[in-house]
């Protein structure tokens, strides 16, 4: 029974020792316990601090990628609006310089027909009248061929022209 009710020289001793224990460990090893304790717990309190900078820093990074996403699509659509206008643009003037290209050529062509065609209307002139003076000269010479009819023909043209 002893070990359910102690002595008092027991609780005695018991309570010195606890006592010098206590003391050591209030002395010696609690400002060490404390101290890191509170560094720990400081050291926690940074890093929770830090994380929240970082998760801070992070949402803010994500808000800026969002905006420079938004600016590069608006970016985007404005450039691939202004290739857009520039391609129907140079379609546009492809399209009216094909189409003068072709009314010039329609028009130079034009021209060289008028000029073809006045050219051999001058051919065919020309050969009637050259056909004409071969007849006239070959008339003239059937009817020049009598020295009588010489004669008569010399009269005539000279009783025609007046005299003034």
């Amino acid at each position: 029974m002893e070990l359910i009710k102690p002595s008092f020289g027991l609780i005695f001793w018991m309570l010195i020792g606890f006592g010098i224990l206590f003391f050591i460990l209030a002395k010696f090893a609690w400002p060490v316990i404390t101290n890191g304790i509170a560094s720990r717990n400081k050291k926690i309190q940074d890093q929770l601090d830090e994380a929240a900078r970082v998760h801070a820093e992070l949402e803010n990074m994500h808000l800026k990628h969002e905006e420079m996403l938004a600016e590069a699509k608006a970016e985007r659509d404005a450039i691939v609006a202004d290739a857009r206008k520039l391609s129907e643009k140079l379609y546009e003037d492809a399209k009216l310089k094909a189409e003068s290209e072709a009314q010039a050529i329609i028009d130079d062509a034009k021209k060289t027909i008028y000029f073809e065609k006045m050219k051999a209307i001058t051919d065919v002139k020309n050969e009637i009248a050259n056909f004409s003076i071969d007849i006239a000269q070959k008339v003239i010479e059937h009817e020049l061929s009598d020295k009588d009819r010489q004669e008569k023909l010399i009269e005539d043209w000279v009783d025609n022209c007046n005299l003034n």
